[in-house]
């Protein structure tokens, strides 16, 4: 009696607990379940503890409301050009509306797999192997667009669709490997190309500036040179020119002065005549003299040339006598030849030396062979005046 008592109260306890358990459950967040009562859809609750009719309200199924990654294998695609590629895709997407991904579709990771296969395939399909491989934004955009209306009615909003690889063929892999060696041995000849032909240019370029700089260097050097011999033979010319009136200034002083002796000491014709026949020796002994006549009337003549110039005196001899009102020395006028014997250096020599000098210091620039010469160098005409008291000295040579 005591054992059926025990069984009956075990069979309760039982059923209590199975009661219990089926009455109560807990949802965690992030996750949505789909309640059916008696096989009908009664509601969706998620992220709680939902209390339920034993027996007759059943939870159909849990649905992960996060964001889902599904990658797909890889799928056969042929494109225009009639290539088969082999392409991989994942897909982001997430189930807003649980209800509708439980009873609008039986699968639907498969259902969205076969539609994105598709979908893929179509796109493909309608480009070429170079296009696809440098449109993935493009093909993915067109792969969402299609995916995100046509799951709407399943409750998933696709976020993003991804092509993971694109695979060509192990042949088009071959020719692209061999391309792309050939693309780069190429830009790696022309980088070497443009690199020769830049050494060249800045070569060349430095042996033109080289060239111009030692050819404008030669040209002020020869400005200068040019220069100091014009100023040489000006200012030699110009000591010349000095030396020539001194020397024939000093003759003219000493034959004055010969003359205002005799004219002084009034010479009588016979110390005139001794005087002559004195310096018949001396105008014998040139070279070219071989034979010397001495004229036969040379006392008439002398004779006359002391009545000419001379008076005679008590005594009967001639002798010359000077004016009484001309004076015996005269004296040049030398204030015209004043500035040939000033020893200061000329200022105007000295400005075109020193501005000769700056130019030939200054150094060319790149651009030096396009732009004309400097005015003021290289023109014999542009060259500055020297020895500003030269013309108007040269106009005032003297007379002896």
């Amino acid at each position: 009696m005591e054992v059926g008592v025990i069984v009956v109260v075990a069979v309760v306890v039982l059923l209590a607990f199975v009661i219990l358990f089926r009455s109560v459950a807990l949802i965690p967040q992030a996750e949505a379940a789909v309640i059916e009562r008696l096989g009908r859809y009664t509601k969706t609750v998620s992220g709680q503890l939902t209390l339920l009719v034993p027996f007759v309200d059943r939870i159909r199924a849990r649905v992960d409301l996060r964001e889902q990654v599904v990658s797909f294998p890889p799928q056969p695609v042929i494109t225009e050009d009639n290539l088969t590629l082999s392409i991989d895709t994942v897909v982001y997407f997430q189930v807003t509306v649980p209800q509708s991904a439980v009873y609008e579709i039986n699968d639907y990771i498969i259902g969205v797999e076969q539609l994105a296969t598709t979908t893929l395939r179509n796109v493909v399909g309608g480009m070429t192997l170079e296009e696809t491989l440098t449109s993935r934004d493009s093909i993915n955009a067109q792969l969402r667009g299609v995916l995100d209306e046509a799951t709407g009615r399943w409750g998933l909003r696709v976020a993003r669709v991804e092509l993971k690889s694109i695979m060509p063929p192990p042949s088009i892999q071959e020719s692209m490997e061999k391309q792309m060696k050939a693309d780069r041995e190429k830009r790696a000849m022309i980088l070497t190309a443009e690199g020769q032909r830049e050494s060249s240019i800045k070569t060349a370029e430095g042996n033109k500036q080289s060239q111009i700089l030692a050819a404008e260097g030669a040209k002020q050097a020869a400005i200068l040179a040019a220069e100091a011999d014009r100023q040489s033979r000006i200012l030699r010319a110009q000591g010349d020119r000095a030396a020539q009136y001194l020397n024939a200034q000093g003759e003219a002083k000493s034959i004055e002065k010969v003359f205002a002796a005799i004219k002084a000491s009034r010479p009588t014709p016979e110390l005139l005549a001794y005087q002559y026949l004195q310096k018949l020796p001396e105008m014998a002994a040139g070279e070219g003299n071989s034979v010397w006549v001495v004229p036969s009337d040379f006392g008439s003549a002398l004779q006359g040339f002391a009545r000419s110039f001379a008076n005679q005196g008590d005594d009967g001899v001639f002798r010359y006598e000077p004016p009484q009102d001309t004076a015996t020395t005269t004296s040049g006028d030398d204030s015209e030849v004043d500035d040939w014997f000033d020893l200061a250096p000329d200022p105007k020599v000295a400005q075109a030396v020193a501005e000769a000098e700056a130019v030939a210091r200054t150094p060319v620039a790149p651009e030096m062979e396009s732009r004309p010469a400097k005015p003021g160098i290289g023109a014999a005409s542009d060259v500055p005046a020297v020895g500003g008291g030269s013309d108007s000295s040269d106009s005032a040579a003297p007379t002896a």
